[in-house]
């Protein structure tokens, strides 16, 4: 199987700790870079969560197929509408028509906007020139759509295992969250951040710091077992509250580095700058191209900088 890194560069835990050691039933189908791509085997029922970038699609197909082992693919969940999570979908529906994506309301009414899918198409491309240099492959975007609104409270069922669904608005408004029951493991969404080192947790409030907020709140108060991070994987259970307080305290950090920035009488473009500057890390390429960090931290700057209104 096709696995994302020759080096791991997240050995944050050491070797005693298998970030993707999940469960039995569960399987890491994760190809290229990008987001990870899971699929969660249940009694009764399958489902796929999130597909990963487009450039990689065909190799996320085969890798569903030999962790499938002759089962269908009945479900395909996704956390939010970004194309390093999602691009792939339309290859996993060409293999699987018969499978249903859920989602939410929002995302689907972003993937039905034809400018929303060049951009797809458009940052598609820019990964695939940059892990798969020399690559033709086309990037498709036909089958990028919601089939199957799900909200907060919502419940998928697997047989005798379900997946519960809350809405976890802050990095976009369509992120949600999804817990599998009933062994406590949450799949979190990017409002509550990004494991990148030990002792630090990057924040991509791309869309409001009161709904990521909000969402942070509700996630931990839902108290799961086992935390999956996205662009992670699992976390030791006995760091769980450690990561709740990381993330909390990085997100009060910018704010308080931003204000600096404002009292010092920067322009927002320059404040931009400054942030981008001090935040970005070659290292990161393994996960998302230089272009996308970009596009991302304009966001964050802007919503941080409203906060502080």
């Amino acid at each position: 199987m096709n696995k994302k890194h020759e080096t791991d560069f997240f050995d944050i835990f050491g070797t005693g700790h298998d970030r993707f050691g999940f469960p039995e039933g569960i399987h890491r189908v994760t190809a290229g870079h990008g987001g990870e791509a899971i699929l969660i085997c249940g009694s009764e029922k399958t489902a796929l969560l999130d597909c990963g970038m487009a450039y990689c699609g065909d190799e996320l197909v085969e890798n569903l197929r030999q962790s499938l082992s002759g089962r269908t693919l009945d479900y395909i969940l996704l956390s939010h509408s970004h194309y390093d999570h999602i691009g792939a979908l339309p290859y996993v529906k060409r293999a699987y028509p018969e499978a249903v994506v859920y989602g939410a309301e929002k995302a689907q009414s972003i993937l039905i906007r034809p400018g929303a899918r060049q951009l797809m198409k458009d940052l598609g491309e820019t990964a695939r020139d940059k892990y798969e240099p020399g690559s033709q492959r086309e990037i498709i975007t036909d089958g990028l759509a919601v089939e199957k609104v799900i909200k907060e409270g919502d419940e998928i069922s697997l047989g005798n295992e379900k997946f519960v669904v809350l809405e976890t608005k802050g990095h976009t408004d369509c992120s949600l969250t999804f817990v599998l029951e009933p062994m406590g493991m949450m799949f979190a969404s990017e409002s509550t951040g990004i494991l990148e080192k030990i002792d630090y947790v990057h924040t991509p409030i791309l869309k409001s710091y009161e709904d990521a907020m909000e969402s942070f709140e509700k996630c931990k108060a839902y108290g799961p077992k086992t935390i999956v991070l996205p662009h992670f994987g699992m976390i030791p259970e006995d760091f769980n509250e450690t990561y709740w307080n990381f993330f909390e305290k990085e997100v009060e950090n910018k704010r308080v580095y931003l204000r600096g920035l404002v009292k010092e009488g920067l322009s927002e473009d320059e404040i931009f700058r400054q942030y981008a500057a001090k935040y970005w890390d070659p290292i990161k390429e393994q996960e998302q191209p230089y272009e996308a960090f970009m596009i991302n931290s304009k966001n964050i700057v802007k919503v941080l900088l409203k906060s502080l209104d």
